[in-house]
């Protein structure tokens, strides 16, 4: 019952007369629906029972006996991706088609998943105003757990950035963390990243810069955290 009239199928076999071929053509013909054989007999009945066939050249299997379906299924599959690959061309299939086909694949979330949807917002994300004093930063870090804390200005617009590897450094020095304003120790020049932008593209943002952390922004203002290791959880690769 999947068949139907307005479907093409295309079968596959070497012999062109195997059981499963001789059974079903029949039916497939009186639903109405074109064949296009391919096969490597032009008297086999998939090529007498075809509206268009394919005859594959002569060749030999590459088992020892010579008869087990080795060299021809290798054939087969050859054929088959050359003709996906012609007609996705054709088509004008896209990245975005293919990630909206394969949502699930480490491709398909590559294509598809966005920022916004793994990063870390609203209550969750790590904001600290600029004339706070680090003090308040180290709070704010650990109660959220994120490796920073993005600073922002009296617009609401950031302004800079303050990380876990910033904050071991500080410590080291034996800063006192109670009189020191976080404008006085942040990093003046986050890197950040659009909202609407491809997780896969934060990944490689990150990787390039050596850093497991990105802000993510809409004109300027904070509206998430996303890091490194949560875009890999979700199975996006480069």
């Amino acid at each position: 019952g999947m068949i139907s009239e307005n479907d093409i199928v295309i079968a596959i076999s070497y012999s062109g007369e195997s059981d499963e071929i001789v059974k079903i053509l029949p039916n497939i013909k009186m639903i109405g629906a074109p064949i296009i054989g391919i096969t490597g007999n032009s008297n086999s009945f998939l090529a007498k029972n075809s509206d268009l066939v394919q005859i594959l050249p002569k060749f030999e299997e590459a088992c020892h006996l010579g008869m087990a379906p080795t060299s021809s299924t290798t054939v087969a599959l050859c054929y088959g991706d050359s003709l996906a690959v012609v007609l996705s061309e054709l088509k004008g299939f896209t990245k975005s088609d293919f990630g909206k086909f394969h949502p699930a694949g480490a491709l398909g979330k590559k294509l598809v998943l966005k920022t916004s949807q793994i990063m870390a917002h609203g209550r969750d994300n790590s904001l600290i105003f600029v004339k706070q004093t680090l003090k308040d930063a180290i709070v704010e870090m650990c109660k959220k757990g994120l490796g920073c804390v993005t600073v922002y200005n009296e617009n609401k617009k950031i302004c800079g950035i303050i990380t876990d590897g910033d904050l071991r450094r500080l410590l080291e020095k034996g800063v006192d963390v109670y009189s020191l304003c976080i404008e006085d120790v942040m990093n003046k020049e986050p890197i950040t990243i659009p909202e609407d932008s491809l997780a896969v593209d934060a990944l490689q943002k990150m990787m390039n810069n050596n850093i497991s952390c990105l802000i993510v922004e809409k004109n300027l203002v904070p509206v998430g955290t996303i890091k490194i290791q949560d875009i890999l959880n979700a199975g996006v690769i480069i």
